[in-house]
């Protein structure tokens, strides 16, 4: 029986999580060994399997793969999320390019400074109701389809689904006005995998609490 992938990074969300979704959104089940410490993080480092010394790296295949989003292409192509030919995989891309460009806006809000973090959620909002989720209802109302690429789901729509649960947290209105987006989520989350690791106690991690975010920062180094 091949072997489950194994996901290196710590117990939270951060750049691991989209991988989390993907493998649990196409049925394959993972294993996680989770960074406790700086030192556990330097003894992956030291044994030379972090191919550019960072995290997350998951071992799947005979493989250990680092860089989220070639983790996130291989799990896509695996699994036949990845479109039919090469102008859908061109779309699948672009797609999921612009949610990267939003989904770091996001990501990385925990580590705002405090005095700074009302401006950023404002700017963040903006830019969702403004640049970000039109574009991705003008996707879905331009082609009338249940999904953004070849009416078939694909690593895009559930890289954006994640998404919108993330900015949700930030603003649970920000959705409100975009029916399609609202649809896609709904779809996306009625399928028996993705709504198997939306229950409570799957391995989807929680947003970081303080605590949590002061262990990452001691891992990692961060001021």
């Amino acid at each position: 029986m091949a072997r489950k992938p194994l996901l290196h990074y710590f117990n939270g969300r951060g750049r691991m999580e989209s991988i989390r979704w993907l493998l649990a959104a196409a049925g394959e089940e993972f294993d996680e060994k989770f960074i406790e410490s700086a030192e556990d993080l330097n003894k992956l480092r030291n044994d030379g399997v972090l191919m550019f010394q960072q995290v997350p790296m998951v071992e799947i295949d005979g493989m250990k793969l680092v860089q989220t989003r070639a983790i996130l292409n291989y799990i896509a192509d695996k699994h036949n999320l990845y479109g039919k030919d090469m102008k859908e995989r061109a779309l699948i891309d672009m797609y999921s390019e612009g949610i990267a460009d939003l989904y770091e806006m996001v990501l990385l809000l925990p580590l705002c400074p405090p005095d700074q973090k009302g401006a950023k959620v404002d700017f963040i909002k903006e830019k969702i109701k403004t640049r970000y989720f039109p574009a991705f209802e003008k996707v879905l109302k331009s082609h009338g389809q249940d999904y953004l690429v070849g009416n078939r789901l694909s690593k895009a729509d559930i890289l954006l689904v994640e998404l919108l649960y993330n900015v949700e947290e930030v603003d649970p209105s920000a959705i409100a006005s975009f029916p399609l987006l609202k649809a896609l989520k709904t779809r996306v989350s009625s399928l028996p995998t993705v709504k198997k690791f939306l229950q409570p106690g799957s391995q989807r991690k929680p947003p970081l609490d303080e605590k949590a975010l002061e262990k990452v920062k001691k891992i990692f180094g961060l001021p």
